[in-house]
């Protein structure tokens, strides 16, 4: 699920720079944009798992640990999903498109070179 949910954060991104907004302004807007619906399939997923987390029933010993630890894990993967891709994907987007890469540190700067794969 987390993967889906990133597949539509990084659509929504590429279609706002096909017209042509920049890649900071269109990770903000794509982030704001889908935040709604990416929120909305993740807390409904975690909402499933809450009878089985509360469960007292018989056998509800190895069911409660299993539900607590998948609805911690997609509310934690849903975070890092709307936070990690929004920073790093116009990073990415540089990178595709610079064949050298600078990166300053102090007064040196880290030069990294790609090889055109051939």
């Amino acid at each position: 699920m987390s993967v889906l949910n990133g597949m539509v954060l990084i659509t929504y991104f590429n279609d706002l720079r096909a017209q042509g907004v920049s890649p900071a302004l269109a990770a903000c807007r794509s982030a704001n944009t889908r935040l709604r619906p990416v929120l909305m399939t993740a807390l409904v997923a975690s909402f499933g798992f809450i009878p089985m987390a509360l469960s007292t029933s018989q056998g509800a010993e190895l069911q409660r640990p299993f539900a607590t630890v998948v609805i911690f894990g997609i509310l934690t993967s849903t975070a890092l999903t709307l936070l990690i891709i929004p920073l790093c994907w116009p990073g990415a987007i540089k990178w595709n498109s610079n064949p050298r890469l600078c990166l300053a540190i102090g007064n040196d700067a880290l030069c990294l070179h790609r090889v055109a794969a051939q």
